[in-house]
């Protein structure tokens, strides 16, 4: 049996994929997070086999759970099933430790497949993506990373900035005291070269980071 997290926060879309793998003998889903923050704990906490997870998640991006859950537990494979298309999103999601990346408008029989394919241990791309990655070859200076040498907690900084947050609201977050917080700000300012909250905005734009 393939024990299978899935990670959305739209509910209505999560039942339905919980409704879609339920019909599969091979496959049985184990938990189901709304948020990136509960993904990460489920996965930590119940170990999946798979991990089905969106980009667009609210306290913590899709980026950042793929990251987490593929430093901490590598044997779990961990699909993006995703409304975005754009060719960032794939190289970031796949550097990001992705083994899969399938679009939501795929049918559901193509959802079953790519989850019993990284259940064997291999990859699975929709074509669209598999051609991205396939152009990457030929233009890898174009891929650079967006969030260049920011630590874990410094790009959890840099998404509340871009999310609108103030410092206080940072600190409150994190847990961490309003003068930590106002120093993370200035190292990711610093990092990415930019002078201020419009900035980081800006930069998030341009890197397909306003997710």
């Amino acid at each position: 049996m393939i024990r299978v997290l899935l990670a959305d926060d739209h509910t209505i879309l999560r039942q339905g994929l919980v409704s879609i793998l339920a019909k599969d003998d091979e496959c049985m889903v184990v938990g189901e997070a709304s948020n990136g923050v509960e993904a990460v704990e489920k996965a930590f906490e119940l170990e999946p086999q798979i991990a089905v997870v969106d980009i667009s998640m609210p306290e913590l991006n899709g980026m950042e759970v793929v990251k987490r859950i593929h430093q901490k537990l590598p044997d779990c494979r961990i699909l993006v099933l995703t409304m975005h298309e754009e060719e960032e999103y794939v190289i970031h999601m796949v550097r990001a430790g992705a083994s899969g990346y399938l679009l939501k408008d795929s049918a559901s029989e193509e959802l079953i497949q790519a989850v019993k394919t990284l259940a064997s241990g291999k990859s699975y791309f929709s074509q669209y993506a598999a051609q991205v990655l396939a152009n990457q070859y030929t233009q890898p200076e174009k891929w650079s990373d967006p969030y260049k040498n920011l630590t874990k907690r410094e790009r959890e900084v840099f998404h509340l900035v871009v999310d609108g947050k103030t410092t206080k609201e940072i600190a409150r977050a994190l847990d961490i005291s309003v003068k930590t917080a106002e120093n993370h700000r200035g190292k990711v300012l610093d990092k990415l070269d930019a002078a201020n909250s419009a900035e980081l905005v800006k930069y998030a734009a341009q890197h397909k980071l306003l997710i």
